[in-house]
This record gives structure tokens, C-alpha cells and sequence, in this order.
């Protein structure tokens, strides 16, 4: 009997960009080749000329691993535009506060579709070329609204890239006990379905979604997240190490230090041989609608 083929995923390093501590175990995950893409936020504090050129060149030795962007429209962090809003002290809007106004349609979209516009055009000038692939910090990609002028601003800069959905393809029997991503299977639906008009690829299936406030065996989660994920699929992570710029922005903190350290050790490598899993480089997903539905927001 022929061995069936190993699936090939992408395992997404989020929040490039985020603190020194952050770049640096990203880095150093993609020179050991433990994972194969990156997101990064333009709009954060660490994403100075050296962090940049660091990252180049850790990609350039491992020919695997794609860079992306990490679209960002939440506080604490301010927009490149001058003419945006809504702000709450010059900051974007606390991620509850963004998700209610979305989902109230409260939101003009041309303000987010020109500061996206001017994510993307930052990008391209730090690294010289168009993202892989763009993503949003805490989701944002998917909110009402959002949604629309996220996927016209990459339709219009990056055509070539792909795009991050976040929903599951497990039967809801096993995705009910998580709402957090339960709620990120719901708001992929309309997506995809945007996504798959504006002729724009996104990965066929999703994980990583976990409470980070809790002190969670994150060795247990990746093999949840592995367990049926299809060929294509995408698990995000978010390692780093803890520093006082982290700590002042953001509250993952010691989970991305458990993160790093299973992600650099043989019992991560033992479970991807075990689980069939490789990580080299991925083929962007074709475009086009997948079999995942749930009401559409």
C-alpha cells in the first residue's frame, strides 16, 4: 500500500513587528525551520530598518517560509493615515469597541480601506516586494465592514496573495465547546464568500485559536489543532520572548515564551512526523469556495 502524502500546512507566526523579543524568537523558529510563515505589523513599534533586513535574511536561508501582513486596526496602536477614525485617544479602537460598531455598521469603510491601502503600500516599502499572504491582528479581517475594504485593498495592491480565513472544518460536535472560535468559524463565512468573488485564494482550513489568558498545555493544543486539518490548512501560533515593550502592549505574554519553547523542541518535530505534517513551503490555495457554512453576520 502507497503511504499517503504528507499534508503540507502553514504554521504562522503572528505579530512580526510587535516587540524586539517577539522578532527574535520568530526569527530564530524560522532559521531551525520549526516554522514557515510570518505575519508582520507594520504599524508596531519594532519594525525598524535592522528588524526588517534580520528578517530577510533569516527567510532567505529558508527558502520555505513566506512573509506576510498583519493588517492592524486595533488599539494600542495608532494608524499610518492621518484622516482615520473612529480613534479613542489617537489610538484605533479597543478590539470589543471595533467588533460592536462593525457589527452595528457604524463603520465608514473608506477610512479603513485607505489606511489598509497604506498598510500594504508600508510593507511593500520595507521589503521591496507585495505580502504572500495578509492577515488581521486579532481577527480584524473578518468584522462587517472590515471585511470589505480589507479584501478590495488586497484585490487592488496584492492580487497574487492570499488571505487568511479563520473557519474549521470539524463537525460542530467538536468546535462547540470553544465560542471564541466558534464565533471566527461564523464571520469566515461571508469571507470566503467575498474572498472567493474578488478572485482572491485564502487557506482551505484554520487553527490556533486557544483562551491565552489561560495557562494552557500547548503541546495538547497542537495536536487539537493538527487532528483533521486538510492539506493547505493553517495553524497560527504566537511565540516570542517576554520583554518590557511586549508587556506594555500587549497581554499575551508568558503563553508566547510556552509557545516558543514546544515549537523548539523534538516533541513538536516528534508530533508533526507522527501527524504526517510538513512544513515546506505550501502552494498558494486556489480561490474559490470551500465546504465550510454557517450563518452568514
Amino acid at each position: 500500500m502507497t503511504a499517503a502524502a504528507p499534508r503540507r500546512i502553514w504554521l504562522c507566526a503572528d505579530d512580526y513587528g510587535l516587540s524586539p523579543g517577539v522578532n527574535r524568537a520568530i526569527r530564530e523558529l524560522i532559521a531551525a525551520r520549526r516554522i514557515n510563515a510570518t505575519s508582520v505589523m507594520v504599524v508596531g513599534p519594532a519594525i525598524g530598518r535592522d528588524e526588517v533586513d534580520a528578517l530577510k535574511a533569516v527567510v532567505a536561508d529558508n527558502p520555505d517560509c513566506a512573509i506576510g501582513l498583519h493588517a492592524t486596526l486595533t488599539a494600542p496602536f495608532s494608524p499610518l493615515t492621518l484622516q482615520f477614525r473612529p480613534l479613542e485617544g489617537g489610538l484605533f479602537l479597543p478590539l470589543a469597541q471595533l467588533l460592536q460598531q462593525s457589527m452595528l455598521r457604524r463603520l465608514d469603510r473608506g477610512f479603513f480601506r485607505t489606511e489598509l491601502a497604506a498598510q500594504l503600500a508600508a510593507f511593500g516599502n520595507l521589503f521591496g516586494r507585495a505580502p504572500d499572504y495578509v492577515d488581521g491582528h486579532q481577527h480584524v479581517q473578518l468584522f462587517p465592514q472590515i471585511r470589505d475594504a480589507f479584501l478590495e485593498a488586497v484585490a487592488e495592491a496584492a492580487p497574487a496573495a492570499w488571505v487568511r480565513q479563520c473557519g474549521r472544518m470539524q463537525p460542530l460536535s467538536q468546535r462547540v465547546a470553544m465560542p471564541k472560535a466558534l464565533l471566527l468559524d461564523v464571520l469566515s463565512s461571508p469571507f470566503r464568500a467575498r474572498a472567493s468573488r474578488a478572485a482572491l485564494a485564502f487557506n482551505p482550513g484554520f487553527a490556533g485559536a486557544y483562551d491565552f489568558l489561560k495557562q494552557s498545555d500547548f503541546a495538547g493544543l497542537m495536536r487539537g489543532f493538527l487532528d483533521g486539518l486538510p492539506d493547505r490548512g493553517l495553524v497560527m501560533c504566537h511565540p516570542g520572548y517576554v520583554d518590557d515593550t511586549l508587556i506594555a502592549l500587549d497581554p499575551l505574554t508568558d503563553q508566547r515564551e510556552r509557545e516558543r519553547a514546544f515549537l523548539h523542541s523534538d516533541a513538536f518535530v516528534e508530533l508533526i512526523e507522527a501527524q504526517q505534517v510538513t512544513l515546506q513551503r505550501v502552494a498558494a490555495p486556489p480561490a474559490g469556495p470551500v465546504s465550510l457554512s454557517h450563518t452568514e453576520i
